[in-house]
């Protein structure tokens, strides 16, 4: 009644003269029902009649308070008289809403909630009030989140908050028809949060309560309102926008799958055994015990597994297969004094059948998984790499798989995606040793006769400072890089030793640390061995992470390197909460350029997980897209030397909810995403309508069959000499004839 009073005064004395606007600014916070039943949703409305209704539905609908209200609270809600209603209904201007952590988000009582859940969606809040109060223009007169009262002026927190809230807003504006006229951020400064007092902050300028001036600085929060103010929200980022171009003759477009599926079960041809068909009684077949037939040699037909694999492959239309041997298999006890043959036979198989049909296998000696990191049973149990035992392990395995499977495999990888999250550094320290060896292992021996080239693959994961005008947290990110991929980037593709950042931080840490973190240091001739073995720079890469310097989450905080991990949520989210941010792949590849040089580079590994109950995996379509654009700005705009990409992965039945097969009922079935980047493929990028023409050599490869006869060299023999004994006969037969008919 009072705003009403006040509302007529304004309108009836001072508005013909002020010509102003005058209405009642009505805290709220949005709910959402647990579950999606006509129950929990009346009880969603009923917590929003309460808590907004009570006051907004007399003003913008019909002077009374919501029906929910008059049934739940019965004589405890006084009655307006139909005076009042009609005095109350149409006292505002427009709609006044303040909507944020302190006002509604935290602050509502638990019964004001009926049983639902409370969310911050801004957006669907702003359609709740368009369409409960008959579209009225809202005026967003609050609105924020907080950081802790232990944050200075990186408020990385505050400022993705901020963003999520702005873009709600304009999603609001332009998708739901809702009549947004302004909007205010909630708070200039710093201050007393009353029953939180000073332990958080909310403003746009840094308050030093200890001074006693109460000196004021600009947060972070400040430049991105302002630069968000200049450009009147978020219009599209050139960098950002899609281009047109192919990518060079011979590109690697390849698929990834981390253990192929081995079924090494015999084939019925291989049964020696002599069975005889019971057709009057049982109609099964009863082996005849003491017959048998001659054994016969195993032949890579007999593998049906294999045939399977390689013909979803061909439907792909890759040129590459991408896939890790088994090392805990192939030599159970870590030596040769026990080899599975038949699980090499199978490898060789494969290998050679992908080559039948034009498909380069890229073969990765070894890959960490959970279960013993992948070793045979006898290096994990003493040590793993942490023992330089495993050193000569891994060169001795590698030396029998090049000569095992080397006539096959011309693209080698020593390691696939060593996970440094996992790895000591005396356990990264042998590595980088095994990697060398095997390396140098590769090039006196096996090259010139193989001709194959080899490397390792690193996974490389982009770093962006959350606060990007913040110095600070921009030196942070540079550390996480050296972390996370130059400490085994550096040694082999830079000066053969550890990034200077890692050792200088190190030193720092243990001065002040109780824990002494060592990391060893390599000799002179270690360096040596150690620096330039490579032939490309492989790289596996799924997301971008935002890090600041300032302490706000203790669960994401990493109290040895000092980082806070931060998430801006207004990002593309997989299931698994994997971002979606396809620049931070170009960021990468031209940082891996600046760092390493002009180097040959292959994404080994790119892709994300989807909602294995969904048909259409729309995000992985996505993502395919714009992660493949990006890869190919970096090799058209900024030079990079990009020699290759590979999806991540083959099929759910072995990477589940990665796959572009889905894996049902034993049954493969392709994804909508399977079918579009057999499109890229086929187009080798995007092409645009003045994208020249490129005309790519023909392979020297004469005939695709051609490597049937080269991997069964005994057949050839033996054709060969039916030939020649043919020709002969022909010759002895003829001349003799004629000699006979001479004499005659």
């Amino acid at each position: 009644q009072a705003h009403a009073k006040v509302w007529h005064l304004y309108n009836d004395h001072f508005r013909p003269a002020q010509r102003g606007k005058v209405s009642i600014a009505l805290s709220s916070h949005w709910i959402k029902p647990q579950r999606m039943t006509e129950t929990n949703i009346k009880e969603c409305q009923k917590s929003l009649d309460f808590v907004l209704g009570w006051f907004a539905k007399p003003i913008f609908i019909d002077g009374d308070y919501p029906e929910s209200m008059r049934s739940n609270l019965s004589s405890l809600l006084p009655e307006f008289s139909e005076a009042e209603k009609k005095y109350i209904k149409g006292t505002a201007d427009f709609f006044a809403l303040s909507f944020g952590a302190t006002l509604s988000f935290q602050l509502l009582d638990s019964h004001m909630k009926f049983q639902q859940l409370e969310s911050i969606s801004l957006r669907q809040l702003l359609y709740w009030i368009n369409s409960e109060y008959n579209n009225p223009q809202i005026f967003i007169v609050e609105n924020s989140w907080f950081v802790s009262g232990t944050t200075k002026k990186d408020d990385a927190k505050y400022i993705y908050y901020l963003k999520k809230f702005i873009m709600e807003t304009l999603k609001a504006i332009r998708y739901d028809g809702v009549h947004v006229f302004g909007y205010t951020v909630w708070s200039l400064l710093d201050g007393f949060e009353w029953h939180r007092g000073y332990s958080i902050r909310r403003g746009l300028f840094y308050v030093d309560f200890q001074s006693h001036d109460k000196k004021l600085m600009p947060k972070s929060s400040v430049l991105f309102y302002q630069k968000l103010i200049e450009k009147n929200g978020f219009p599209p980022l050139p960098e950002n926008q899609p281009i047109e171009g192919i990518f060079p003759c011979g590109f690697a477009w390849g698929i990834v799958d981390n253990y192929i599926q081995v079924d090494t079960t015999p084939a019925q041809f291989l049964d020696s055994s002599v069975y005889v068909w019971d057709v009057h009684q049982t109609m099964q077949l009863i082996k005849v015990d003491g017959v048998y037939t001659s054994k016969r040699k195993r032949h890579c037909v007999d593998f049906a597994a294999i045939r399977l694999q390689i013909s979803l492959l061909q439907e792909m239309h890759v040129t590459h297969f991408h896939f890790s041997l088994k090392w805990s298999l192939i030599l159970p006890l870590g030596n040769l004094s026990l080899i599975n043959h038949t699980l090499v036979h199978y490898y060789q198989c494969f290998a050679s059948e992908l080559l039948r049909v034009n498909i380069t296998p890229v073969v990765a000696l070894w890959q960490p998984m959970i279960e013993n990191q992948e070793l045979p049973v006898s290096l994990a149990k003493y040590g793993a790499w942490e023992n330089t035992e495993t050193v000569q392990a891994f060169v001795e395995y590698a030396r029998f798989c090049f000569t095992s499977l080397g006539d096959h495999v011309k693209f080698w990888i020593t390691m696939n995606e060593p996970s440094v999250k996992n790895l000591t550094y005396t356990a990264g320290h042998n590595l980088l040793k095994a990697h060398a060896k095997v390396w140098h292992l590769y090039d006196k021996e096996f090259r010139r006769s193989q001709k194959g080239k080899i490397s390792i693959a690193l996974q490389a994961d982009w770093v962006e400072p959350a606060c990007p005008f913040s110095r600070n947290d921009q030196e942070v990110a540079d550390r996480i890089l050296e972390f996370d991929i130059g400490w085994l980037a550096e040694p082999i593709f830079g000066n053969g030793d550890y990034p200077e950042v890692m050792r200088a931080w190190l030193h720092r840490r243990n001065s002040v640390d109780l824990y002494n973190f060592h990391l060893p240091y390599f000799s002179e001739d270690e360096k040596m061995l150690i620096q330039g073995s490579f032939d490309f720079f492989a790289l596996s890469h799924y997301t971008t992470t935002l890090v600041g310097s300032e302490k706000e989450d203790a669960v994401k905080y990493d109290h040895y390197l000092e980082v806070q991990m931060i998430n801006d949520i207004t990002w593309l989210h997989s299931p698994s909460r994997a971002a979606v941010v396809p620049w931070g792949l170009r960021k990468l590849l031209k940082w891996v350029k600046s760092k390493y040089g002009n180097v040959p580079i292959y994404v080994m590994a790119n892709g994300i997980d989807d909602d294995q109950n969904m048909v259409h995996d729309k995000l992985r379509v996505y993502y395919i897209q714009n992660y493949i654009n990006e890869a190919l700005k970096a090799y058209t705009l900024d030079d990079v030397n990009l020699q290759g990409y590979f999806v991540y992965s083959f099929n759910d039945k072995t990477a589940p909810k990665y796959g572009l097969y889905s894996y049902v009922a034993n049954q493969y079935e392709p994804k909508p995403s399977l079918k579009h980047y057999r499109e890229i493929i086929g187009n080798n990028g995007f092409p645009g309508p003045e994208t020249p023409e490129l005309l790519c050599p023909e392979e020297v490869s004469s005939c695709p069959d051609c490597h049937f006869f080269r991997t069964r060299k005994s057949l050839l023999a033996f054709i060969s000499f039916v030939f020649v004994a043919f020709i002969v006969t022909i010759f002895f037969i003829t001349y003799y004839s004629k000699r006979v008919e001479r004499q005659y």
